[in-house]
């Protein structure tokens, strides 16, 4: 399978620890899924970067003024192409979030330790997001972020 997009997610942090996450219904799975703010960047159209921020302004109304970039993965090599980029958002600002019209969104803002508990009792299980939310706290516990 070949992606005309690469996956984009973001960590956004405050200043206290407190992240976000995005709840909304996946078809293809047929349940509700808590994950970071995440979507497509489509190739040679934006970047990398512009594509976050992009994202994480529509899904959760937050603009930063830091951003880290914290891995690229292969979110399923066995059976696509696709890639994956994860970026960290510090520095927040909070504005109006503005969806696609076809999403319907939750938002919960949260401690990121509660977030990464969530990941360890089984209640988040977008691989994207699991990846984000472990990657960034090995990166706090190293005092890289």
């Amino acid at each position: 399978v070949n992606f005309k997009n690469i996956a984009i997610a973001v960590v956004p942090l405050d200043a206290d620890n407190n992240t976000w996450l995005v709840g909304q219904y996946r078809y293809t799975l047929d349940l509700y899924s808590w994950e970071v703010p995440e979507g497509g960047c489509l190739i040679g159209q934006e970047s990398k970067l512009e594509a976050a921020q992009r994202e994480l302004k529509e899904e959760t109304g937050l603009e930063a003024a830091e951003w880290t970039e914290i891995m690229e993965m292969h979110l399923s090599n066995s059976v696509s192409d696709e890639v994956g980029y994860v970026f960290v958002a510090k520095d927040l600002t909070m504005g109006m979030a503005a969806p696609e019209d076809t999403e319907e969104l939750k938002l919960k803002k949260l401690p990121f330790d509660e977030a990464l508990a969530m990941c360890l009792r089984g209640e988040i299980t977008d691989s994207l997001t699991l990846l984000a939310l472990f990657k960034t706290k090995l990166l706090m516990d190293q005092g890289l972020l």
